[in-house]
């Protein structure tokens, strides 16, 4: 191309633009002015792309998201859009829209029991022997009087279905013979 400096701007197919004047060098070429020094190229805001975008196009001044991913990618595998899972027993997760895992841990409710035991393929623990609670150091079953010595009688205190219970027995000392 013969030099144009200080005359105008040449695009891509050769059309000459006057200084001054706003073009487009190229079909993929972002605008510019046309100024004394040879064209002055803005790069415009351009909108972010998603980041779950796996294919961009860049053939356009702004580039742009092709094909999304629709999937998420944890601890070595691959889950679909809004698809729940479990990782443990106490973790549900789900692959949320935008690319991420979130994962909740479960909240265990308080045992009915001072001796609960935790199985393998169980979160929270369970009460095995039923509801009881300790009489100093021994473990007793709710809602029974439980002579723990022979002036000694105990009573643990259970409200059925309300989750509450009292750690420690009522221990009463009688008069022994």
């Amino acid at each position: 191309y013969p030099d144009y400096r200080g005359k105008g701007c040449v695009d891509e197919s050769g059309f000459v633009y006057a200084i001054g004047e706003k073009f487009a060098p190229g079909p993929s070429a972002c605008p510019c002015l046309c100024t004394e020094e040879g064209p002055l190229c803005m790069q415009p805001e351009c909108p972010r792309l998603h980041p779950r975008c796996v294919h961009v196009d860049t053939t356009q001044c702004c580039p742009q998201c092709k094909e999304r991913k629709n999937y998420c990618e944890f601890r070595g595998k691959t889950y679909q859009t809004l698809e729940e899972f479990m990782v443990s027993p106490c973790e549900k997760c789900r692959c949320e829209a935008n690319g991420e895992v979130l994962c909740t841990v479960s909240a265990c409710p308080q045992t009915e029991c001072v001796d609960p035991v935790y199985e393998p393929d169980q979160c929270c623990p369970i009460c095995k022997n039923g509801p009881n609670c300790f009489a100093e150091t021994i473990v007793i079953p709710a809602g029974r009087e439980v002579k723990t010595d022979e002036c000694t009688i105990c009573h643990c205190t259970y409200e059925e279905g309300t989750w509450r219970i009292e750690r420690q027995a009522m221990c009463t000392r009688h008069e022994c013979k």
